[in-house]
């Protein structure tokens, strides 16, 4: 199965007009004729079967013929991490993180952060692609990369909020923190992990300091497994 996005469609659309890249793609990438089926997704729970009714190399349209609503994830996940300093680190982090199942990510500007710039529209896609590749209904959320400082001070409604560090303090197991149907916030530091002066922040707005296991993570490896951990207490 090959899922297609569309973020503009809705349960009360009767077709779906395509752009010129992705019409492009259809017809002369993937040769789809007019009466064949597509599945299409509009990252809002919603999957889609529409009929192409046409096909050119700058305009496709398709009938929708069929409508599915499916439930979103059990839990509510947010996870905010520091940039990499290898940009390709991170963008592995936002795939496996969407194909596990993830709804709101967060990157944040650290103390001893080495990447302080993003590039939006990249993560986007890349997450759009992990999203349609996993078959999965919801596009998480990707929201504006602020300083830590600045995300403490907004972080209220979650039931669950920890950040995972290295330092040799008291900490708690993230995976015996996590409860079914949760509220999970969790702070993931950069390379030289959180500063002192920012793990006593966090404590001070609530957070939980827990460890993710035995070993030493990188980043975009301990994001990975905080969102695995979410994932299997809601199987």
């Amino acid at each position: 199965m090959q899922l297609f996005y569309h973020p503009n469609s809705s349960q009360a659309s009767k077709e779906i007009a395509f752009d010129k890249e992705e019409s492009r793609h259809i017809g002369k990438v993937l040769r789809k004729q007019e009466g064949d089926v597509l599945d299409i997704t509009n990252g809002k729970g919603f999957f889609f079967k529409a009929e192409l009714t046409l096909v050119t190399p700058k305009k496709c349209i398709a009938r929708i013929v069929e409508t599915k609503k499916e439930a979103p994830l059990p839990y509510h996940l947010h996870i905010a991490a520091a940039p990499t300093k290898s940009n390709d680190r991170f963008e592995t982090f936002l795939e496996k993180a969407t194909e596990i199942g993830i709804t709101e990510i967060t990157p944040i500007i650290c103390d001893h952060s080495e990447r302080k710039t993003i590039k939006p529209e990249r993560y986007e896609k890349i997450i759009q692609s992990a999203m349609k590749q996993s078959l999965k209904a919801y596009l998480p959320k990707l929201n504006k990369v602020i300083s830590l400082k600045e995300l403490l001070s907004q972080a209220h409604e979650e039931n669950l909020k920890c950040i995972a560090h290295c330092e040799e303090t008291d900490k708690k197991s993230f995976k015996l923190e996590v409860k079914k149907q949760q509220s999970v916030l969790i702070l993931i530091g950069p390379e030289g992990d959180f500063s002192t002066e920012e793990i006593d922040l966090a404590k001070k707005a609530g957070f939980i300091p827990v460890t993710l296991g035995e070993s030493r993570l990188r980043t975009e490896t301990a994001a990975v497994v905080a969102c695995h951990s979410v994932a299997f207490v809601n199987e």
